[in-house]
């Protein structure tokens, strides 16, 4: 823990608490509009808060890797900076190997380890991905910290990790399978992952799929290299971040067609297109909030994003959805077929009024 704030990106903390307001209730609020109402573009807009099947791409499928990305743009201003004033490389591995293995134990705790069913355990987890994912991508980073090495190891963990799927064979299946059953993610996680596997013959934060989340960090890291450049301008940093965002974006769709866009086995197409979206969402925010100065309304997304780690650990450790129904329970039967509308109204609020808490007291959990 830390009780001290330090120099923040606003738009960064804003664009990870709206990331992490979809996991902790915004995406059962709308879910809780729709089935209460006859809204058609409400209806539209739920399709995509559920995860696609398989193949294809829904708005929810980018929610963790924006997250990712998210931390990718945090490396130029945390790791770099400590390298800038005289931080020992040897330092900074220790410190990024301490905070994979805390995220991989959390991640396991969230998973139901303190339950003691081993027999049962999902080794593999959100948290942990996040832990290992970005242990590969900033040891990469650390060593060129410029922008053109960084994108050139970004590109040959895309097309290696392309290569790996559709032309290595699957003992059973063949090359190129891109199945639950098929896929090389799939057999290398039977093959050498511990414990339960989130989809039975696969995990979707697998050991491969660990390994092609890397990228999606490596190119937030490259969009906090273009934010923090003193010799560029604000609307020059907009202009690159969207052109980056663009191209990415057209590249996964045309790719798509031979290659498809599958978040459960992280398809470089999948990471193509949820970086280029990223890189417009930062951009967008970025100049809302740090060009154009409109803040005001960003308070509740940042108090959300300061302490993201926190918040989603405590959304498996805190019922937070039965201290909704204690408190306002009775005013939300008034609402009568709205009830549970308001219920899920409540425990967002009560799960803010708790992260609120910790920012009024300068507490936040630094891994």
């Amino acid at each position: 823990m830390t009780n001290t704030k330090s120099n923040r990106l606003l738009s960064l903390d804003t664009l990870r608490g709206f990331d992490m307001f979809w996991i902790i209730g915004g995406q059962s609020l709308f879910l809780a509009l729709n089935a209460k109402t006859e809204w058609a573009w409400l209806q539209s807009m739920t399709t995509q808060l559920h995860h696609a099947e398989w193949e294809g791409f829904h708005a929810f499928d980018l929610i963790f890797p924006l997250f990712m990305f998210i931390s990718g743009v945090a490396i130029p201003y945390s790791v770099f900076g400590k390298l800038e004033k005289g931080t020992q490389k040897s330092q900074l591995y220790l410190k990024i190997l301490r905070r994979a293995v805390i995220l991989i134990i959390l991640g396991m705790v969230y998973n139901g380890v303190l339950s003691f069913e081993f027999d049962n355990l999902r080794v593999a987890s959100v948290l942990g991905q996040i832990g290992l994912a970005y242990l590969i991508a900033a040891i990469i980073a650390i060593n060129p910290q410029s922008f053109k090495a960084i994108a050139i190891w970004t590109t040959g963990i895309l097309v290696g990790y392309g290569i790996l799927q559709l032309f290595i064979p699957v003992p059973g299946h063949g090359a190129g399978i891109l199945t639950p059953e098929g896929s090389i993610n799939g057999y290398i996680d039977r093959l050498f992952l511990p414990g339960q596997l989130y989809g039975k013959v696969f995990d979707p934060e697998g050991i491969l799929c660990t390994f092609s989340a890397s990228a999606i960090i490596l190119m937030g890291t490259l969009a906090g290299i273009t934010l923090r450049s003193k010799s560029t301008k604000p609307y020059e940093k907009i202009t690159k971040l969207t052109s980056i965002g663009v191209l990415l974006i057209v590249l996964a769709l045309v790719l798509d067609n031979w290659y498809p866009i599958i978040k459960s086995v992280w398809t470089s197409t999948f990471n193509l297109l949820a970086g280029g979206i990223s890189f417009l969402l930062l951009a967008l925010f970025y100049l809302i909030i740090d060009v154009w100065q409109l803040k005001r309304w960003t308070f509740f997304f940042r108090v959300i994003g300061m302490n993201s780690i926190i918040i989603y650990m405590a959304t498996v450790l805190i019922d937070f959805r039965h201290t909704s129904r204690v408190v306002f329970g009775g005013f939300a039967n008034i609402f009568g077929d709205y009830s549970a509308v308001v219920l899920v109204m409540g425990f967002i609020f009560i799960e803010w009024l708790f992260l609120y808490f910790l920012y009024k007291k300068n507490v936040f959990l630094k891994v």
